[in-house]
This record gives structure tokens, sequence and C-alpha cells, in this order.
């Protein structure tokens, strides 16, 4: 079983992350020898702490070159790493810090308040008693350390043997977002990771003659393994900007000759309404990839008119290391409505609810299995014991069937997540923030259908007897805006006296969007 070590390149002078100009400075490009370099020196520093083996590293930065640093620092010396979105409010980052007990967190400078207060909090849940902090910036071949006070670290244990990650070993841990509320820890063998970017790297034909623009966050599946290690791991250059901007991307994406990029619906949709030179771009670029939330057939014709190149779509989970089925590159077949069919060493079934197959053109869940997708969520025996067939498949969530060319087709979703341009978003998590708020007796919060990002949080709740008109809905807004990131905040919330529930009491969220959603008789106060 390969390791991360062994399909990212380690030496040569060619390209491999690039940091376009911004804030007038110019353009800094890290060869994939330098970048070893970078990497085996903070390897240095992370063996002098002397961790446990299979330690989980929390790394709250942005895009960057930093960023790609830790991660392959971490993971090679046989460490986890626990990216986290660096936009998360405290409590939020209190609640993966412990549920990992990492040990370790790199922070970016002016990012680090909200991680460095929980990791104050949950120290005494991981080893040593307090969760050691540092921030880290590359400078051409030079790495400097610092802890979060802005002391430098001396970086020493120069020849001093470095551990070595093994296949099975866990490399990654990412949270996925259950009805449960709960989220589930998801833990990625390099093993797993390394067969996803060999189906990834198979799918799209990427060469070393390859440039990609990087626009999904790396702290998601969909832009660490797709958008950044797929090409590395053939010598192709990426293009590293700290965040997606529509304003700079073409022309980022053309002063760097990049020749594909992959990224939600909802970024196709922004790109389409900026302007480019169509014919700097028919030249360059080879492919469009779509992925994380479903793209309508209209936009894809869209972006197919526009920008002169195939759009490829694609299905992917956390769960699998990414992607599991995809479109084809031409000369090969795209449909559009669906996902695409199995690639490489994946194997797609449609099941139904006792785990058989079902015929062609039937409706059923969408399984899974192969050596991408992990072995079960960590310390989660109830889930593991559900999410999984007999037969060894792993239950997606997601409703669909297959055609007769073995392309499948997503209907519907079985599990209540809300999908919010390609964030998964726990409801059952929200309506414990909203319930939270004193004047709050009930909440149920849902998705509803958006043209921009596919879906969108919305929520109803009942208000507590005789404070009907104490609470606003922009405070209620608010109120979720200081607890949770702000793409989980609800765009519109309903007051109503009674939520709809069965004879037995319990509310059906599915039923919830079909009462408030656009009803005029639902009340939203601002």
């Amino acid at each position: 079983m390969a390791t991360l070590q062994e399909v990212i390149p380690q030496l040569g002078s060619s390209p491999a992350i690039i940091r376009p100009a911004a804030a007038g400075a110019g353009a800094v490009s890290f060869s994939f020898g330098s970048l070893a370099g970078s990497v085996n020196t903070v390897r240095s520093f992370l063996t002098s702490l002397g961790l446990r083996p299979g330690s989980a590293i929390a790394i709250g930065l942005a895009n960057s070159v930093e960023f790609a640093i830790v991660f392959f620092a971490v993971t090679y010396s046989g460490f986890v790493a626990a990216p986290l979105n660096p936009g998360l409010k405290q409590a939020e980052f209190e609640f993966y810090l412990q549920d990992l007990k990492c040990p370790v967190a790199f922070v970016a400078t002016t990012e680090n308040e909200a991680v460095v207060k929980a990791a104050d909090k949950i120290g005494k849940f991981v080893d040593g008693g307090h969760v050691k902090m540092f921030t880290i910036v590359a400078a051409g071949e030079n790495v400097m350390l610092s802890s979060v006070d802005g002391k430098p670290i001396a970086i020493g244990g120069g020849g001093k043997m470095l551990p070595e990650a093994r296949g099975d070993d866990v490399a990654l841990v990412l949270h996925t977002s259950g009805t449960t509320g709960r989220p589930k820890i998801v833990p990625l063998t390099h093993a797993n990771l390394t067969s996803s970017i060999r189906n990834i790297r198979q799918t799209y034909g990427f060469a070393q003659s390859d440039t990609s623009l990087l626009v999904m966050p790396l702290f998601h599946v969909h832009g660490l393994l797709c958008g950044f290690l797929a090409p590395l791991s053939v010598n192709a250059a990426v293009v590293v900007p700290a965040k997606f901007s529509a304003s700079s991307f073409w022309s980022d994406f053309m002063a760097h000759k990049a020749t594909w990029f992959t990224a939600v619906p909802t970024i196709h949709q922004i790109l389409l309404k900026t302007t480019a030179t169509d014919q700097v771009m028919a030249k360059n670029i080879r492919f469009i990839r779509s992925c994380s939330s479903a793209l309508a057939p209209s936009t894809m014709r869209t972006l197919e008119d526009r920008f002169g190149a195939p759009v490829v779509e694609a299905y992917a989970m956390t769960e699998a290391s990414h992607q599991m089925t995809s479109n084809e590159l031409p000369p090969g077949v795209r449909k559009p409505g669906s996902v695409g069919k199995a690639q490489g060493s994946v194997s797609v079934k449609i099941l139904d609810s006792n785990g058989d197959e079902v015929g062609v053109g039937q409706e059923g869940e969408i399984c899974v299995k192969g050596e991408n997708v992990t072995k079960g969520y960590r310390n989660n025996k109830a889930a593991n014991e559900t999410s999984y067939t007999r037969t060894g498949y792993f239950r997606t969530g997601d409703q669909g069937k297959m055609d007769a060319d073995g392309f499948v087709f997503i209907t519907g979703r079985i599990k209540e997540l809300i999908n919010r341009g390609g964030e998964k978003i726990s409801p059952v998590e929200l309506d414990g923030v909203l319930l939270e708020h004193s004047a709050v007796a009930e909440a149920v919060t849902f998705g509803v259908p958006d043209e921009m990002y596919g879906q969108e949080v919305q929520a109803a709740v009942v208000v507590k007897a005789g404070m009907e008109d104490k609470v606003t809905e922009k405070e209620l807004r608010e109120f979720m805006a200081s607890r949770v990131a702000k793409f989980k905040v609800a765009k519109k919330i309903y007051f109503t006296k009674e939520m709809p529930k069965t004879a037995t009491g319990k509310i059906q969220r599915s039923k919830i969007a079909d009462k408030f959603f656009g009803l005029p008789q639902a009340r939203s106060k601002v």
C-alpha cells in the first residue's frame, strides 16, 4: 500500500505550488524540491515535540504553501492531518479540537483568536494538558515557525531519523455532518488517499503539462484531493491563491496558463457573471470540472458555450476520499443531469433497503465500494453498523438510478443534510443553536431550493409564551452568526405557533419546507 510521500514527487526544479500576485507582491513559485526541503524541516520540528504516533494535528490555515508544508510534514511522519476551516467560531473550534484531541495546532497570525481561545479551554483533554499552537511562514526555501505570541522557534534536529508513515496509517481526518446532529469523524488512510489520487488522475488524464487553479478550500476533500494532490502527483503545478476571488480568477488563470479547474456549481455561476478573454481561454483551457453539488444541465450548457471547454460533472463524498463517479472527457460521453459512472477502481451499485441490487433504471440507494472508501467512522459503532451493506458497500444516503451505460442519476436525498454550494450542513446542529436562545421553544432548520447555492438554509421557530413580540428574525440570525460559521446562518427564519408533527408528536423535517417555504401565512419578522 502506497503512502502520500511515495506518490508526491520529492525532487525537481519544476514548479509545484505557485502563489499568484496579490496586494502588490509578485507571484512566487515553489519547486517540488524546495517544497520537500521545507516539509522535512517541519518534520524535524514535529519529531522534536515527542508526539505519539497517530496524533491528530489541527491545521487551521487558509489555502497556501504553508498549508501544504504542514499537511505533508504531518502525513509523511505518520501523524494525522486535521484540516479545519480557519473561519470557524470559537465554540466550533472547541468541538473539533476536543473531538480529535489535537495536541498541536497550526494557525495563521491574523486568524487565530478563536482557535487560540478554544485551545486554552480544551487543553485538559489532550496529552500534556494544553494544545501547542504555532504559526508558519514560508519565504522561498526558508520556513519560519513561531509560537502564537510571535516568539520565533529555532528548528533543530538536522540529520535525525524522521518517522515514516505506512500505507495503512490514517493520514487525514475530516468531520462529516449527520442527521443525528453530532458530526462523525471520517479517518482516511494513506491507501485510501493514494487510491483516490490514482482514480482522479486517470479520469482526467493529468500530465505534467497541466496547471490547475485551486478555488476550493484545502480543508475540504474536494479541494485537497482533486484540486491539489492529484495534479501534484504527476508533477503538474497548482496555482494557490489564499481564497477564491471572481475578480482575479481569470487574470490568474491566464497569467499562469492554467488548463483546468474544479469547483462547485455556485462558483461556476459566479464566473459566468465575470468577463474574460474568450480567445485566450479557448487556447489554454482543457476542461472544467463540477462537483460537490448538483449541476443544472442549463448551467453546464452555458459554461461550455461561454468558455469553449467541456464541462464534466462528478460525484464525491468525504467517506470515499472524494471522487466516486464522473462523466468522461471527449471523446468519451458526458450526460447532462448525470454525475457520470464509476471511475478507476471504484464500484458503484444501486441497492434496495435489503442490500440487493435493483434493475437498470430503477431507483434505490447509491452505494460504493473500493480502496478509496473509509473502513468506518471513528468511535461510532452505531453509524458503522448502518452505513455498510452485508457485502461491504458504503451507503451514501443518496437515492438514485443507473442507466444501461452505467451512468448514475441522483434523484433525491435519503439523508436530511443541507447542501449549500457543496457545504454539507447538519440541520440538527442548527436546531440546537436556535434553541439556545432564551425566547425559542422549538426550532427546525431545513434546506430550500436556491438558484445560486443549490440549497439555502432556512428555519422555523416557535417562540415561548409571552415573548412573541420580543424577538425578531434579525435578532435570531445575529444570534446564529455569533455561534456558527456564516454559511450556516439561516437566510430566512419563520415564526409559527406550531410545528407539523406526527400522531406521536415527532416533528417531520421533510414536511417543514413544504409548510413554510414561500407560504404567506408563515410570519417572518425583521
